[in-house]
């Protein structure tokens, strides 16, 4: 698999640029220059939109930017970079016009013969993600959050609109997507691939927008300070441990188990297993079983994620003859120990979690990401049940599908003390699917008819509104 760096992405943009021109797709006219001028116009404005995220762009960044896209001194967009003119405030919620010439290309198999094999866009958009990469990297100090996100948010919006032309190829892109060079081009090409093909699995998550974001965010930041230690240069000790907030079901055990992979294949765990525990798998009743039996659990964690379910039970009963104490000073004492070996994610309710960081001056001081599970809407839980159910082999009737669509609804402007977002779907089906096997069993023409055995009808369905 081939390898890519950033002045190879440029000059094959930039011979994109050319054939575009000469096949006159969308009539290119700019009041630029032409087209190459449009892509390196847009290139710096966005490496000066994500430098400028924590208003400290600065000298190196906007040497880089001139130098690499060709420049010179005095060219309005350098001279506008160091006298701190800020790009448009429409920037933040644009995508490159130059990307758009390269999507109608694609999208209209307008370059024939196309050299490009129809992945113009494709080169675009992996040259705005390196590029953005490198100018991150730059970063004297740390690399703040707000820089991530511009990058991130930017980066995302170039994404969907190549997926809405279906002009995405994600095949291609992953090609140019490893941020750290290789000891070996082949093993690295596939660890990259592996990484987008975890990424994609996590944003095919249903609902969860703000939780995608930051994993997405914490990726990102990982991804760069990679590249600043290969450069030789000042690296930030960036905290990967997490704390997870939010109501039962909203999917926390989900995204610990695909992070734990991720961060595998980001270089940041050995082996990438997740273990789940909760108190009663960390306390025991006696002085000392409680060190012993933590230290034991952190030890299966090593080169993983500890996941710390309902951590709040931990110091939520403080007190005399209580040991849930012990295993937290156990468990920082591991954290810093294994700094390098080891993630820990700690998840429960929002307000009981807050209680449970200021139980320690330590825990707070471990936990520097905060990640929100809201609850799902009611079009969320439905997709939820017809992917469920579409896993297993089954399908709702019209008549059941509108049934279970105005239970659902129900309970979710009611929320009773027992919502369990997902978890309630999950139930929900399980006895669907098992009052489709009383009603059916017994039915002569069922025998070999997938339609039958496959379709819920109203009458399986429990309304637990």
């Amino acid at each position: 698999m081939e390898q890519l760096d950033l002045q190879a992405l440029l000059a094959k943009s930039y011979d994109v640029c050319a054939a575009i021109e000469a096949a006159d797709v969308g009539n290119v006219h700019s009041d630029v220059g032409s087209l190459k001028d449009r892509l390196r116009l847009d290139l710096a404005r966005f490496g000066e939109y994500v430098a400028d995220g924590d208003g400290k762009g600065g000298s190196e960044e906007t040497e880089f930017i001139r130098t690499t896209l060709g420049y010179s001194e005095d060219a309005k967009p350098i001279q506008d970079m160091r006298n701190h003119a800020r790009v448009d405030a429409s920037f933040s919620e644009s995508v490159p016009q130059s990307l758009k010439y390269a999507v109608l290309s694609d999208a209209g198999s307008k370059l024939q013969p196309d050299p490009f094999g129809r992945q113009s866009s494709m080169y675009f958009y992996d040259t705005f993600a390196v590029f953005g990469q490198t100018v991150l990297a730059m970063r004297a100090k740390d690399v703040s959050h707000e820089a991530v996100q511009r990058y991130t948010s930017y980066i995302e919006r170039m994404e969907q609109l190549l997926k809405e032309y279906a002009v995405w190829r994600v095949g291609t892109q992953k090609t140019y997507r490893a941020v750290e060079p290789p000891a070996s081009p082949q093993m690295e090409g596939e660890r990259a691939q592996k990484l987008e093909e975890l990424l994609a699995d996590l944003n095919s998550l249903i609902g969860l927008e703000a939780v995608k974001r930051q994993v997405r965010n914490m990726v990102n930041l990982i991804k760069v300070q990679n590249m600043r230690q290969e450069a030789g240069m000042k690296t930030a000790d960036v905290s990967k441990h997490m704390v997870f907030m939010g109501n039962p079901g909203t999917g926390k055990t989900t995204v610990a188990r695909k992070l734990a992979e991720i961060y595998k294949y980001l270089g940041v765990l050995r082996k990438g297993q997740l273990v789940e525990v909760d108190r009663s798998g960390l306390v025991r009743g006696y002085v000392g079983q409680t060190a012993t039996q933590t230290q034991e659990v952190v030890e299966e964690s090593l080169g993983g994620l500890l996941f710390v379910d309902e951590a709040y039970a931990l110091t939520v009963g403080k007190g005399e003859g209580d040991f849930g104490q012990e295993a937290v000073d156990t468990l920082l004492k591991a954290m810093e120990d294994n700094r390098d070996d080891l993630v820990v994610i700690v998840a429960g309710y929002t307000d009981l979690m807050g209680q449970f960081l200021e139980s320690n001056p330590g825990l707070r001081s471990r936990f520097s990401n905060f990640v929100y599970f809201d609850d799902y809407t009611a079009d969320e839980l439905m997709q939820i049940l017809e992917q469920n159910l579409a896993h297993e082999e089954y399908r709702l009737s019209p008549d059941a599908a509108q049934a279970a669509r105005e239970m659902i609804e129900r309970r979710v402007a009611t929320k009773p003390t027992n919502f369990a977002n997902a978890r309630d779907i999950r139930n929900f089906m399980e006895h669907a699917i098992e009052n489709h096997a009383t009603r059916v069993a017994d039915l002569a023409d069922a025998r070999s008819n997938k339609a039958i055995l496959g379709t819920l009808e109203v009458e399986d369905l429990e309304d637990w509104s």
